[in-house]
């Protein structure tokens, strides 16, 4: 058990790495994508479970939000808000090998293979009530170069519920700006910070921080 936890470690800390570029990335997750929901079980991660309680309660009750998971993966996310009674969400990822393992799971309405990044989406301004996503930032994956895609998506007053490992806001390179990206969106009077909130156990011991923000 330790020595298969030390290798889904390992390979999640390579996908991070410094000068990582995007096609290794995607092969990565091509040969992974059948193995890592059981992987990312050994090693705990929690990521998903808090963003969709965090996002059901900010909902009040309702139930049938337009919801789009980002970076949606193998539909962790999507799990766990069929778990709260969510329906209606749909799932983007740039990893048709992801996504293909998500379709299994019969919780997502519509399926959008696109990287999430500066590039325009396919999607139409005020689409969603909300966006939902866990684990995207890094380098090699998504940047905060992606925020005003995602704000422009979402309908004003709906919210945007985003969590990543704490730890790389400080120690990876595609992370280090988010939150001053962040701040700028707000003072340009685009979103709202709702909560900023810390919690242990994210992912094989480490903590993670969920952002909610409101869409202005």
């Amino acid at each position: 058990m330790a020595e298969e936890l030390h290798s889904i470690l390992e390979k999640v800390s390579q996908l991070t790495r410094p000068g990582i570029k995007a096609d290794e990335v995607m092969d990565t997750y091509k040969a992974w994508a059948k193995m890592y929901d059981k992987d990312r079980k050994t090693d705990g991660y929690t990521g998903p479970i808090k963003v969709s309680k965090v996002l059901a309660e900010s909902q009040g009750g309702r139930k049938d939000i337009r919801v789009l998971d980002v970076a949606a993966g193998t539909g962790l996310c999507g799990e766990e808000l069929s778990k709260l009674d969510f329906c209606n969400i749909d799932a983007l990822d740039a990893s048709q090998d992801m996504l293909d393992v998500a379709k299994t799971k019969n919780v997502y309405r519509n399926f959008i293979k696109e990287f999430l990044g500066p590039n325009r989406l396919g999607i139409d301004d005020d689409s969603y009530d909300a966006v939902i996503g866990s684990g995207l930032f890094g380098t090699g994956h998504v940047k905060s170069d992606c925020l005003e895609q995602l704000i422009r998506i979402v309908k004003p007053g709906g919210v945007i519920c985003l969590a990543l490992r704490e730890n790389r806001l400080h120690t990876n390179e595609g992370c280090k700006d988010l939150e001053s990206r962040m701040a700028a969106l707000q003072s340009e009077c685009l979103w709202q910070q709702v909560s900023r909130e810390i919690f242990p156990g994210y992912s094989s011991g480490d903590d993670g921080v969920v952002y909610l923000y409101r869409v202005l």
